[in-house]
């Protein structure tokens, strides 16, 4: 067989791979194809006290660590590969009206995050950004948070299995394989795996990275107001 006979079998074989094989938008990059290409969902909670904990000075200028008592917080609601995942896939991504923006304040309450949530994550979910923002809501009225951590008023130390454990017990249907702790010597995030119905499923690439600390500091939520 020639040299050229086998070169274009390499470039067929090259296409059809390519073909079969889920996109990745490296950081900064940009994949229109990619937009509504994915796997399921991650719906990332954080703890707001720790990020304020560890704003330091900084945080009475963070709009989550003012008078208002916030403890998890939509981080965001991230499309997922059963490995890796799409990111920033509309360069530059379509603009988001403020009024969308200011309806997410409740569950997202920083003007900043929800823009960035956006451009990063909701332009690779397919959808409008008001469908978006409405699946971001479905999403964190499909999880229940354990009783213990909605009005924390003290620090607590926990273990991050603990802290898994009361999230299963909660939403029948969470499994050990569908959640995620992040931390470092705080707990910062839990992260729960959804289908794109916004169903619990299993998603073992994440659950694997899980915290794996024997005990982490959640701050208390701070204010008091309602």
């Amino acid at each position: 067989m020639s040299a050229t006979a086998l070169f274009r079998i390499f470039l067929i074989t090259a296409a059809l791979f390519a073909a079969s094989s889920p996109a990745y938008a490296p950081a900064g990059g940009g994949c229109d194809t990619c937009a509504g290409k994915f796997d399921f969902y991650v719906l990332s909670l954080s703890w707001s006290p720790s990020f304020c904990d560890m704003a330091g000075d900084r945080a009475g200028k963070q709009s989550e660590c003012g008078e208002r008592p916030y403890s998890f917080v939509v981080h965001g609601l991230w499309p997922q590969y059963e490995n890796g995942f799409p990111k920033s896939c509309l360069v530059p991504a379509p603009r988001l009206p403020r009024n969308i923006m200011e309806s997410m304040l409740d569950l997202m309450p920083a003007p900043r995050l929800v823009y960035h949530e956006w451009d990063q994550h909701g332009t690779c979910s397919g959808l409008s950004p008001a469908a978006y923002f409405d699946k971001v809501r479905k999403a964190r009225a499909a999880v229940k948070i354990p009783s213990q951590y909605i009005d924390l008023k003290t620090e607590l130390r926990v273990n991050p299995e603990d802290v898994k454990d009361a999230f299963i017990k909660s939403n029948p249907g969470l499994t050990a394989s569908s959640i995620a702790i992040d931390c470092d010597n705080r707990l910062r995030e839990v992260r729960i795996c959804l289908s794109k119905d916004l169903t619990f499923r299993d998603c073992p690439e994440i659950s694997r990275r899980s915290c794996r600390r024997d005990e982490v500091i959640m701050p208390p939520v701070r204010g008091g107001g309602t």
